[in-house]
């Protein structure tokens, strides 16, 4: 029964999958490290508003408004650096490159002396982030099995919420200057075995007129041996005939190509999916998680709320890796924001409500709708999010539309989470949570009616 098991095509450990799953693995290390970079802010943010900061500053509203939007900003950058520099130098010099700004990230926390310094270090941890989030899903598209492929395009998120959720606890509960040297071991980590271990995709090699290196990374990847020459040549070379089969002018991408129908689809779909994924608030909930349930009138610690939040996030985003190659993109997705939208309601209700009544002994029920906000989020909203932006656009213009699609969402990363505090400062809580309910609730009706269905698409067709 077991050996059946790992048989299947679509199991992760399977003979042919199991490098695709370690690759996966390995470049995932700077994914937590970002995460962590994240988490952490939630509960430090509370402390270096207050006369118990660990700086010899505090911050004001104003200033927690741009050291939180900072990454998104950095985020357009690294976006834009990446989608000029994919194309050219191939996936694992990228991959590389995203560790470096990282890293400094973590050195301006330590010698930290004014808002400026965690102001240039979250930029600089955006441009990483901002790179990753193209890298990554682009990478993985191009060396994973289609029956596979939502999996381990989810586990980016995975990846991403665990950090998160390291980020809550090492923020609570560890010193401040002590955070920066446990969490620099992942860079490291990531930057030696990403040099040793990964190899460029066989995709980008054949672009590149790269054959025999492609044929060599393609075998790498697919786990297959000397003994198994007919099935390799015959799935590589079909690849290899998908990518070279127009001209020599085929890869000049013209403006033609950006205004075929499927493309023109393939924009409404995504525009929809990047303003729901971001003015949910989803992203920005989690960066100011311990304020929110600080502000929300429950009487429950609000860092011991904010890393229960962090591990139901991590339960959301593995029932995505799960059920993704299952169920598919689209259901989870309107479940995703059905949820998400239904959440912020009742969430909002009872902020709105504990203004005016004892709510003390119901103080279970904002954590109880923020984890079910969560939860839901990151099953579809969250986990399907870089598949299915992946999946969505023609082969020819992918990596280029992705590129633009993410420097997009990072422009709204930036934009919420810069307006975010003030919104809660300005409006409150509940006009806050219902404003987002609003918006997602049309993405709901867009997802039902209009959204396409990727799941097991070839990365070589339309």
């Amino acid at each position: 029964m077991l050996v059946k098991f790992f048989e299947q095509p679509n199991c992760l450990l399977n003979h042919r999958n199991r490098y695709q799953l370690l690759a996966t693995m390995l470049i995932n290390l700077i994914c937590i490290s970002h995460g962590i970079g994240i988490g952490w802010l939630s509960p430090i943010l509370r402390k270096l508003q207050s006369d118990e900061s660990p700086l010899t500053f505090q911050l004001s509203i104003t200033e927690i408004s741009w050291v939180g939007s900072a990454v998104g900003l950095g985020a357009v950058v690294g976006n834009a650096l990446m989608g000029l520099l994919l194309p050219r130098i191939g996936s694992r010099l990228c991959l590389l490159l995203v560790a470096i700004p990282h890293s400094c990230l973590w050195f301006l926390v330590f010698f930290a002396e004014g808002a400026e310094y965690l102001f240039i270090g979250r930029f600089l941890a955006g441009i990483s982030s901002g790179g990753m989030y193209i890298s990554h899903p682009i990478f993985l598209s191009e060396i994973s099995d289609a029956k596979i492929r939502g999996s381990l395009g989810a586990m980016i998120m995975v990846s991403v919420n665990v950090g998160i959720l390291l980020g809550y606890i090492l923020g609570t509960h560890l010193a401040y200057h002590i955070v920066p040297f446990v969490v620099l071991i992942f860079p490291i980590i990531y930057f030696i075995s990403t040099l040793l271990i990964i190899r460029d995709s066989p995709m980008h090699l054949i672009r590149k007129g790269k054959y025999k290196e492609a044929e060599q990374s393609f075998r790498y990847y697919k786990n297959i041996k000397d003994s198994d020459q007919l099935g390799a040549l015959t799935e590589f070379e079909e690849m290899k005939q998908t990518l070279t089969q127009s001209d020599k002018n085929s890869d000049k991408v013209t403006l033609k190509d950006f205004l075929t129908r499927p493309a023109l689809k393939a924009y409404c779909s995504a525009a929809v999916l990047l303003i729901v994924n971001q003015f949910s608030g989803l992203f920005a909930m989690v960066n100011y998680m311990s304020d929110i349930f600080a502000l929300s009138g429950s009487s429950m610690d609000p860092d011991t709320c904010t890393i229960i939040i962090g591990i139901v996030q991590i339960l959301g985003t593995c029932a995505t890796t799960v059920l993704c190659d299952i169920w598919g993109r689209r259901i989870l997705l309107v479940v995703s924001s059905a949820g998400v939208a239904f959440s912020l309601t009742c969430f909002g209700l009872f902020t709105y409500y504990a203004q005016w009544y004892d709510l003390s002994e119901w103080s279970w029920v904002p954590l109880f709708f923020m984890s079910l906000y969560i939860f839901l989020g990151n099953i579809g909203l969250i986990g399907c999010f870089f598949v299915l932006l992946v999946e969505m656009f023609p082969v020819k213009i992918r990596a280029r539309a992705a590129s633009i699609a993410i420097i997009i969402c990072s422009s709204f990363v930036f934009i919420m989470l810069n307006i975010f505090p003030l919104c809660m400062n300005l409006w409150g809580v509940p006009a806050t949570m219902w404003s987002c309910a609003g918006i997602t609730a049309l993405g709901f009706i867009f997802f039902i009616f209009f959204l396409k269905e990727t799941k097991g698409k070839s990365m070589l067709e339309d």
